[in-house]
């Protein structure tokens, strides 16, 4: 039980702290990269007007300080007294930085941008206005929060979807499967139309640009939204260890329900993350075919058309690269606790303690090594297409890539937290 716990706490953290903070840190410097490589080439880089050429790094800053903001409806204003109270407060706090977010933003448009300036926008110079440019950071931030109660709508316990997936567990593994299956890919449809609405906004109002600024405004508040997603893991390990510790079974029902509500508001965060990937994707692939000169991909060329096919399977192969990893390190942990039982007398009866530190090792270096083969599937597919296949190529797979990606991401992610939620319910 001990080796489990410790193999749980390492896999939260590494998991849902490292790996989901890194991933929505990695789309706010992508944002932000490919924001500052459009702006560049504007008028704001032409007439070297700096502040407005900050613009995206603005937005953060504002960010940071409406989330600050934000905690102090938390810990001052609203005071938490019942378990039951957490979850509202919990999602409380993403309505409030929104709304504060709004008006920062609205604030600083005025502020730091000219009442008009041109962007590029393939080959052209675009006239946008600085309400326009305000109207594409909102759309995106209103779009990360729908799509993040989305999310939590189709995996909380308390509405119908995750109801139905549970009441499936009466008649078996296979009806759970498809009751669970049939909820992600049903769960893709308003995150996507959400999704669709905010890039066409953006990039009516502000080419490329637009979208890029978009994803910044979903990534805003990307600050109380870690806090939220951390939420959950934090209650799982503290659970774990008053149960390694011998405290009352009192303790560890208190930190499940924590937990449970963590768990069920941190879907919310990866709402946020589904949404934001499918517009830095976007903003990205605008700045690289800006730089790289492209004005049209054509897909009845053969070679984009091929492009798109081998781009819409990349994600899929990344997934099977990663979960075979992750079936691979199970595996081992496996074997490893088997072997303990089998070799260390008296530890299936409690008088000898376990090897910890190898089960920890195994777990810590799986994490880092089975993620090498993936890794290197990202990187180098655009170097490898890029310098044999020409530019054309590159961009029918990156274009696939995103398409693809972002309907894989929105199935998956409500349905692994769905499941999490059942499981600790159940």
């Amino acid at each position: 039980m001990c080796i489990q716990v410790i193999a749980d706490n390492v896999g939260d953290n590494v998991g849902d702290i490292a790996g989901m903070g890194s991933d929505l840190f990695g789309s706010y410097a992508e944002a932000s990269c490919a924001a500052l490589v459009v702006a560049s080439i504007s008028s704001f880089g032409i007439n070297h007007e700096f502040t407005a050429m900050l613009f995206p790094l603005i937005i953060s800053s504002v960010g940071l300080l409406v989330c600050l903001l934000t905690t102090l409806f938390a810990t001052d204003f609203f005071e938490i007294k019942l378990v039951k109270e957490i979850e509202p407060a919990l999602k409380k706090q993403l309505v409030i930085s929104t709304v504060l977010m709004t008006v920062g933003i609205a604030i600083v448009s005025w502020i730091a941008l000219p009442s008009t300036f041109t962007i590029f926008n393939f080959g052209e110079q675009k006239v946008v206005k600085n309400w326009q440019l305000f109207l594409c950071v909102s759309v995106g931030l209103w779009a990360g929060l729908i799509i993040g109660f989305i999310t939590e709508y189709y995996t909380s316990n308390a509405y119908s979807p995750m109801q139905d997936v549970a009441d499936s567990c009466r008649t078996g593994a296979a009806t759970n499967v498809i009751f669970g299956l049939a909820l992600g890919y049903k769960s893709v449809i308003i995150p996507i139309f959400a999704i669709a609405i905010s890039i066409f906004v953006s990039f009516s109002f502000a080419a490329m640009y637009g979208v890029a600024v978009a994803a910044l405004g979903m990534l805003s508040t990307i600050a109380t939204g870690l806090a939220i997603d951390a939420y959950g893991p934090i209650s799982d390990n503290a659970g774990g260890i008053a149960e390694m510790a011998g405290m009352s079974h009192r303790i560890r029902e208190r930190t499940d329900a924590l937990d449970a509500a963590g768990n069920t508001t941190a879907a919310i965060g990866k709402g946020f993350a589904i949404g934001s990937a499918a517009l830095v994707s976007l903003a990205l692939f605008g700045a690289f075919v800006s730089r790289a000169g492209v004005t049209t991909v054509d897909v009845q060329t053969p070679k984009v058309f091929i492009g798109l096919i081998v781009g819409a399977m990349l994600p899929y192969w990344f997934s099977a690269m990663t979960m075979k990893s992750v079936g691979s390190a199970a595996l081992k942990m496996v074997e490893e606790v088997r072997r303990q039982f089998n070799t260390i007398p008296g530890l299936m009866e409690g008088t000898a303690k376990p090897d910890y530190a190898t089960c920890v090792t195994i777990s810590t270096d799986a994490s880092i090594k089975e993620m090498i083969p993936p890794g290197a599937l990202v990187m180098l597919t655009p170097l490898i297409v890029g310098i044999f296949f020409g530019v054309e190529t590159l961009s029918g797979v990156l274009a696939g890539s995103l398409v693809s990606g972002v309907q894989v991401i929105n199935v998956w992610y409500p349905l692994s937290a769905a499941c999490n939620t059942i499981n600790i319910n159940s």
